[in-house]
């Protein structure tokens, strides 16, 4: 039997030998053998009674398929976004007069639940436009750009329990949020599925973040008033200019985290390499850019058949078209063993393998 497209199938019913290669920004022509698109908790709730998920999938935008999914891949589908009423969010939160808590659920596209908040007149949210994947995988990742991350605007989610189907609130300090990680990414993988997630944002009073990256230099050079919305248009210009579109060409994005260096390791680097970049960081450990690394390794538009990276990033890992996620995932590795080598630095992935 020949695979078939997510597109026509109905939804919160089981599916068998489904393509999942729309459904990975990477583009990867690999199989479920079992598929579930899930669009109410209750539906959730009886696949779950009946079998558990091998792979839970989002917006498939920080995942890396190596293989065919031999068990039940579950795609979480919740939508909806909307403000919160006073009466609906917690009264210990102590609101100030300019802030609302809104709430979205988790299979909402990240990039255009930020367009919302921006057509809703709110901030905060701004700086992480044009971010691909779901409002669900945000926390677990604790995406961030430009100086800002989801723990900054967040307040707390809701999650289904998998082994006991209850519905649990997490509020900020029960994430764990650390770099690109939180308790979701280390004990509690796996056990939970996100529903829906609740930011704290500005009506007004907005506190504008601006010293990373073009943004500000992009922002006088147009000469408009500073505003969320000129400096989630900025930020998009800035990330087209340097990242490819996965509508055009398979990627997830950055493929490895920076790496957070003591103050030992980063001074045996820049022994190495007295022009090293970095960032320091308030602890006291030095944050260097994984992309200068692998650029300067001479990985930069590295290509071999349908697999490469990209030639205007390093730091992201590209699927031509046709190309196979066990080879990428090859590639990647070479990568990591290449800069150990090189500087004695570790490159850790920020993609999920499967």
């Amino acid at each position: 039997m020949s695979s078939v497209a997510t597109e026509s199938l109905k939804p919160d019913t089981l599916h068998f030998d489904v393509s999942l290669a729309g459904l990975n920004t990477f583009g990867l022509a690999a199989k479920a053998a079992r598929y579930y698109r899930a669009t109410s908790v209750a539906s959730l709730q009886d696949i779950l009674r009946q079998e558990q998920p091998e792979l839970v999938l989002g917006g498939g935008s920080n995942m890396l398929l190596t293989r065919d999914i031999e068990g039940l891949v579950l795609h979480v589908d919740l939508r909806g976004k909307h403000m919160l009423s006073e009466s609906e969010h917690d009264a210990n939160l102590s609101l100030q007069a300019h802030e609302v808590i809104v709430e979205a659920g988790a299979g909402e596209g990240w990039h255009d639940f930020v367009l919302y908040t921006l057509g809703e007149g709110l901030g905060g949210l701004e700086n992480l436009s044009l971010i691909p994947g779901s409002v669900g995988a945000s926390p677990i990742q604790n995406i961030g750009a430009y100086g800002v991350e989801i723990k900054d605007h967040f307040v707390s989610l809701d999650a289904l329990d998998r082994a006991t189907l209850e519905v649990k609130r997490f509020t900020k300090g029960d994430c764990a949020f650390g770099y690109r990680s939180s308790v979701f990414k280390q004990e509690l993988r796996g056990r939970y599925i996100i529903l829906s997630v609740r930011f704290r944002l500005s009506a007004k009073q907005h506190v504008h973040r601006l010293d990373y990256g073009d943004v500000r230099r992009l922002l006088e050079e147009a000469g408009a008033p500073i505003t969320p919305r000129a400096i989630s248009e900025a930020v998009q210009q800035i990330r087209r200019s340097k990242l490819p579109d996965p509508a055009k060409i398979g990627n997830s994005g950055s493929f490895f985290k920076n790496p957070e260096l003591s103050a030992s390791e980063f001074e045996q680097l820049r022994q190495r390499r007295p022009d090293v970049r970095y960032y320091e960081l308030p602890d006291g450990r030095y944050k260097v850019p994984a992309g200068w690394l692998i650029d300067q390794a001479g990985w930069k538009g590295y290509r071999d058949g349908a697999i490469g990276v990209h030639d205007r990033q390093a730091l992201v890992l590209v699927n031509h078209g046709g190309g196979k996620g066990a080879d990428l995932w090859a590639l990647a590795q070479r990568i990591q063993a290449d800069v150990q080598e090189k500087f004695g630095v570790k490159l850790t992935p920020e993609v999920n393998v499967y």
